[in-house]
């Protein structure tokens, strides 16, 4: 790619890591460079050219739309150069670099990031957790570079792998009059007091796409942010829960059942931008990941 004469590159990234991270704090820790730093060679870039990228509002920016159409072509400039450094580190065989994992949820995350890490343990990984609609959109933006999500989406730009499926499941606390069975019909919600996720949960979506289909309405529903904080909820006594199996954590207080007569499942999906999927350190990812499935 030939770069433009007088663009200067050090004021470009400096431009990109304030885009993809979303502002100058986040982009100056990732840069290494204080904030002050990077604000002025975003700033020297806009005059050089007598533009505006960035709507600055307080601590929070926008993209202008000349701002949104330079990041698409920073976006493979960059990206062409991470290629590159592949090409030369071939040999190393992924002694060292990058990896920037998202996850909806640390059950499936954390382990998958372990196995790969005692693989490649010169790998330098990031963690990032949030809902799925947030790490696809961080997936876009290159501020990850692999997300395991329960929903992926339609966009082209995405590749996207099948990592695990797991059924819904009931959970009931202890004292409860259901501790004893090994499962429960789904007419049986009805007039039970049931505690669920945010609304972006894929959980708490399929379960009410079920009620909703079979006309089953609980008592009340309680929603509470976290699977944590559902879960001392239900061992509190406060209702019934409802979760992937995958993801239901032994607990002496609490009893996990299946659900007889509903086929009701979440699929978990490793997702990453179909340019950069041939990147040696995600294929080696998804290769790790695809041992485990």
């Amino acid at each position: 790619m030939i770069v433009p004469m007088g663009l200067n590159l050090i004021h470009l990234r400096a431009f990109y890591a304030v885009a993809t991270e979303g502002g100058f704090s986040a982009a100056a820790r990732i840069a290494h460079v204080s904030q002050p730093t990077l604000s002025s060679q975003v700033r020297a870039l806009e005059e050089r050219y007598g533009v505006r990228l960035l709507e600055r509002v307080g601590r929070d920016v926008t993209l202008t739309e000349t701002g949104a159409r330079l990041l698409e072509v920073a976006r493979r400039l960059f990206g062409l150069e991470e290629q590159a450094e592949e090409v030369l580190s071939a040999a190393q065989g992924l002694q060292s670099g990058r990896l920037r994992v998202g996850a909806d949820g640390p059950h499936h995350a954390i382990p998958l990031v372990a196995r790969f890490m005692r693989r490649y343990p010169g790998i330098e990984v990031t963690l990032e957790m949030g809902s799925a609609d947030r790490m696809l959109r961080d997936l876009r933006a290159a501020r990850v570079d692999v997300a395991l999500v329960a929903r992926t989406g339609t966009d082209p730009r995405l590749h996207a792998l099948t990592y695990l499926t797991s059924p819904l499941v009931i959970f009931v606390p202890r004292d409860h009059a259901w501790a004893r069975r090994a499962s429960i019909r789904l007419a049986e919600i009805r007039g039970e007091r049931l505690i669920v996720r945010e609304a972006a949960s894929m959980t708490r979506q399929v379960f009410a796409a079920a009620l909703a289909e079979a006309a089953i309405e609980p008592a009340s529903v309680m929603r509470i942010e976290s699977r944590e904080a559902v879960r001392e909820a239900v061992a509190a006594g406060l209702g019934i829960g409802v979760v992937a199996a995958a993801e239901f954590d032994p607990d002496r207080r609490v009893k996990a059942l299946r659900i007889s007569d509903a086929n009701l499942s979440i699929t978990e999906h490793l997702v990453c931008l179909e340019e950069r999927r041939n990147l040696r350190v995600l294929e080696a990812f998804l290769t790790v990941a695809g041992e485990h499935a």
